[in-house]
């Protein structure tokens, strides 16, 4: 049986499953020599902004503060960011730790792989994937590769040079383009270039001693001529074609960059391959989006709607946090509810409420008589308040 069927099997709830995250996060820890460890995570399925952003540095430093020791492992989970904020978040850690581990379980791209290259090691399995890091561009409501926009404008320069004349289709082009753009272009190319060859040069290659083919000394200029060259090829949008692109382990190993391949310690891919199918059930199960923890303290971020279908209704807790008062609006008559949620201990249904349906969390509309799954709802409160609902 699969890792993902034997969990849901088990029908965890919320704190089942935070409870067993916190777990494995202390073994992988344990299987890493009992290094400290840190989670930066988003889901990569909901409409939200799940980027790494400036707003993360703060949770990413106090969850960072929970820890103590010498060596580190940040498991990172992201679709990218911006690459300023990833350069004060490395920052933050090289002031404190001597080595640093990079996990990545899923996918860790864009900005995400500006990260990783910051670590001694960068940790990677069977199914693990780094990506392009070619500059995105917002530009008149359009993305698109700071790279690739360079390179059209090269095209156009050389067809001038070899035809002598300039296209008229490409007049109305180059008149929506001003000189800014273009330095702007040039500058977000040149600055995550520049974050991977040094932190390359600098960590990754630290421990680059000797030629595997003639056993003589690695200079530092050849560390950092090599550290340039993959900086450029993952920088390069024509060789990926896609921003989205999965750059797996082996991709790597082509272009002389060596990944730690954690398949190789069982014991380890099991931890790991377990840690990460819990957070994606806790992403799917809850409207979480951005979790920061250790193995004993977490961060999360909540989207504003508690399911597809349901939106996120105003909950109310008591100042002892016993209980919490849904104002629930049915979806299909627009009638309003409270339902009341005992928290931790049981409390009398105050007059005018109903009950949570705690058995099966399906609350049935009293005037439409419409069945509503509410379980989001469920799963939002028992995160926040770090209790469970009972009857």
């Amino acid at each position: 049986m699969g890792v993902y069927s034997e969990y849901l099997d088990k029908n965890m709830d919320f704190n089942g499953i935070s409870a067993e995250r916190k777990r494995l996060l202390k073994l992988i820890s344990d299987l890493r020599k009992g290094r400290d460890i840190l989670v930066m995570a988003s889901d990569l399925t909901k409409n939200v902004n799940n980027l790494i952003e400036y707003s993360d540095i703060l949770p990413f430093q106090d969850q960072l503060s929970n820890l103590s020791g010498k060596e580190i492992d940040i498991i990172l989970e992201t679709p990218g960011g911006f690459a300023e904020v990833v350069e004060d978040l490395v920052s933050l850690v090289r002031r404190r730790y001597e080595k640093v581990g990079i996990i990545i379980p899923g996918y860790a791209k864009s900005a995400g792989t500006i990260f990783a290259m910051a670590g001694d090691e960068i940790l990677m399995g069977k199914f693990s994937a780094l990506g392009p890091i070619d500059a995105q561009i917002v530009s008149d409501g359009k993305r698109f590769s700071a790279d690739a926009f360079l390179d059209g404008l090269e095209k156009i320069k050389s067809e001038v040079i070899l035809t002598g004349k300039l296209s008229l289709a490409y007049i109305p082009i180059l008149q929506k383009i001003s000189p800014g753009e273009i330095q702007h272009c040039e500058n977000a190319q040149n600055f995550s270039k520049t974050l991977v060859t040094n932190w390359l040069s600098k960590y990754k290659f630290k421990y680059w001693n000797t030629h595997s083919s003639t056993g003589k000394e690695v200079t530092k200029e050849e560390k950092e001529a090599r550290a340039a060259e993959i900086a450029s090829k993952l920088c390069k949008h024509s060789d990926w074609l896609t921003h989205g692109r999965s750059i797996k382990i082996q991709d790597f190993s082509e272009m002389h960059l060596l990944m730690n391949d954690y398949s190789t310690n069982l014991p380890l891919e099991d931890a790991i391959i377990r840690y990460y199918t819990l957070l994606r059930m806790t992403f799917e199960s809850t409207n979480i989006y951005k979790l920061f923890e250790t193995p004993f303290s977490q961060i999360y971020r909540f989207t504003l709607g508690g399911s597809p279908f349901i939106p996120n209704p105003p909950i109310q807790a008591s100042q002892q946090n016993e209980l919490a008062i849904i104002d629930f609006e049915c979806p299909n008559c627009k009638n309003h509810s409270k339902i009341q949620a005992n928290i931790n201990r049981h409390s009398e249904i105050q007059p005018g409420n109903i009950p949570y349906p705690i058995k099966d969390n399906v609350f049935i509309c009293p005037k439409c008589g419409s069945a509503n799954n509410i379980l989001p709802i469920k799963l939002q409160i028992e995160a926040q308040s770090g209790k469970k609902i009972i009857e």
